[in-house]
C-alpha cells in the first residue's frame, strides 16, 4: 500500500555536453531532494547531455550502461525513487537512439522504461530548427509504473502537448504523471505552465515536471519552470532560475477527493 503523504521533487538543470559535469550535478539534486525528504525525485529530459545529435548517437547506452548505473546507485544509497527523465538508448538501428525514460526504485532496480513517443520536429519562429526524428526512433508504448509511492505515469517533453496520451495513461489508474522536458524558451514562456496544469486538471492528478534551464549551447536556450501541479492544478512548488530543486507534498487523500468531489474520469463519453 502507498504512503498516504510523501515528498516529490522536480530538479531543474542546464546540462551541457560535459557529461560527467551533468551526472555529478544530477547526482548532487537526487542528494538535495533527498536531503528535503522527497520519496521521488524527478531529473529531466537529456539529464546528462544536452548538445549536437550525433553526440546523442555517440554516446548511447543501455539501461544497464554507466549512466543510469549512477542514478541507480544513488537511488539504492538514499533511498528514493528517481525518475530519470531521459538518456539515448541505443536500439537496434545504428542510426537511431530512443529517447528513453527510466523510473529507478529505491533498491536501486528499473521499474519501467518508457521511449518518447511524439519526436520534435519543429521550426520555432525565433529561427531555431529542431528534427528530434532524424536519431531518434519513436516508441509506441503508453507506460504506467507500479512502484511503492503509487501508479505513475511516463512521458517525456512534447508529449505534453497530446493530452490523448495523459487521457490513456489516466485510464490505466496513473495516480502522478510525470514529464521531465527541456522545453524551448521561446514556447515555455506561453505555453509550459498552461498545458502542466492542464494535464493535471483533466487527467485529475498530480504533475511532476523537471525541466532544463537556461543557455545550453548558443543555439540553445530552455525555459526552466520545473514544477510539481496538483490534481486541481495549482502549482505547489516551482524552481527558481538555474540549477536546484522545489518540493511539494503527494497526498492521497487529496487526490481521491478530487476525483470524488469531480468525478471527470467517470463521465467520458468518447
Amino acid at each position: 500500500m502507498a504512503p498516504p503523504t510523501f515528498l516529490l521533487a522536480a530538479a531543474q538543470m542546464t546540462s551541457t555536453t560535459d557529461r560527467s559535469r551533468n551526472l555529478e550535478t544530477a547526482v548532487r539534486l537526487v542528494e538535495e531532494a533527498a536531503d528535503l525528504g522527497a520519496r521521488l525525485v524527478g531529473l529531466p529530459e537529456n539529464f546528462s547531455y544536452m548538445g549536437p545529435q550525433e553526440g546523442l548517437l555517440e554516446g548511447a547506452e543501455t539501461l544497464e550502461g554507466p549512466t543510469l548505473g549512477v542514478v541507480r546507485e544513488v537511488a539504492r544509497r538514499r533511498g528514493v525513487h528517481v525518475i530519470a527523465g531521459s538518456i539515448a538508448e541505443k536500439v537496434a538501428d545504428p542510426k537511431r537512439t530512443a529517447n528513453t525514460c527510466a523510473l529507478i526504485a529505491d533498491d536501486g532496480s528499473v521499474v519501467a522504461a518508457y521511449r518518447k513517443i511524439h519526436l520534435f520536429d519543429v521550426n520555432i519562429p525565433d529561427g531555431a530548427r529542431y528534427a528530434e526524428s532524424e536519431v531518434v526512433a519513436a516508441g509506441d508504448q503508453a507506460i504506467i509504473a507500479p512502484t511503492a509511492l503509487g501508479r505513475i505515469g511516463l512521458t517525456i517533453c512534447y508529449d505534453l502537448r497530446f493530452p490523448e496520451l495523459y487521457r490513456k495513461l489516466a485510464g490505466l489508474g496513473a495516480q502522478i504523471l510525470s514529464i521531465p522536458a527541456a522545453f524551448t524558451l521561446f514556447t515555455g514562456k506561453d505555453h509550459w505552465e498552461v498545458l502542466i496544469r492542464a494535464r493535471a486538471i483533466e487527467n485529475l492528478a498530480y504533475v511532476l515536471a523537471p525541466a532544463q534551464v537556461g543557455n545550453h549551447s548558443a543555439k540553445r536556450q530552455t525555459f526552466g519552470n520545473a514544477m510539481v501541479v496538483d490534481p486541481w492544478g495549482v502549482v505547489l512548488a516551482r524552481c527558481a532560475d538555474g540549477e536546484g530543486v522545489c518540493v511539494a507534498p503527494y497526498s492521497r487523500a487529496r487526490l481521491e477527493r478530487v476525483r470524488q468531489e469531480l468525478p471527470a474520469l467517470k463521465h467520458r463519453k468518447l
